[in-house]
């Protein structure tokens, strides 16, 4: 939804009023039909302010129809719009290319690497491992081979019980289990003391030999 609405900036939109008596429906059908509407406004009982992209704006138009309301353009916006405003203005549009090219090449690349950990445990210097194996703000989405990475974070640390890493737009979400503490193993052979964590009184004492099982 988001990814669409910033697109939508890009490629243009309007800002409609939609004024009728089945405003609730026609929101719904739109919904239904998989139409991205944002930036709803009411005002008064009849009549709701929203954006729409260009290429769904006939589309609201015929559920309009269909709901009986009414569809009238308040605001056009988007860089299609520019362009045409300012056609005979050959810097601008220039500098507005280089702006759209800097805008979608940036999408190919790792800006925000978030890490989820259960139970919110912290684990320490995470993010330092993960950008010595590959895994850093600027890298290149096409580089990063997660599988790989995930080997090397798993080989390299013995806290982590699992790992996944997803690449969602311009970011990477690393979400981790961290393993179980190993409990301190103590060798049989050696003497140890028995300490108890509460108060007592020892009452009888079985001595048993090494060799025996009880």
């Amino acid at each position: 939804m988001l990814i669409k609405i910033l697109l939508s900036y890009l490629l243009g939109y309007v800002r409609v009023s939609v004024e009728g008596y089945y405003i609730e429906r026609f929101i719904n059908i739109c919904k239904t039909e998989n139409i991205t509407i944002w930036n709803l406004k009411r005002n008064k009982d009849i009549v709701l302010f929203l954006n729409v992209r260009i290429q769904d704006f006939k589309k609201i138009c015929r559920i309009a129809k269909k709901t009986r309301c009414k569809v009238k353009i308040k605001k056009r916006r988007g860089i299609p719009f520019l362009i045409h405003r300012y056609k005979k203005r050959k810097i601008f549009l220039i500098l507005l290319f280089i702006l759209v090219s800097i805008i979608i090449i940036s999408t190919n690349f790792i800006w925000n690497v978030d890490i989820i950990e259960e139970n919110e445990q912290k684990t320490e210097k995470l993010i330092q491992d993960l950008e010595e194996v590959g895994l850093k703000q600027g890298t290149l989405k096409s580089k990063i081979d997660t599988k790989d990475i995930i080997n090397k974070i798993r080989l390299k640390r013995k806290d982590i019980a699992w790992m996944g890493i997803e690449l969602k737009g311009t970011n990477a979400i690393v979400k981790v289990v961290k393993a179980d503490q190993k409990p301190e193993i103590i060798d049989e052979n050696e003497y140890c003391s028995i300490i108890s964590d509460k108060t007592g009184v020892i009452t009888k004492i079985n001595a048993l030999s090494r060799n025996r099982k009880c």
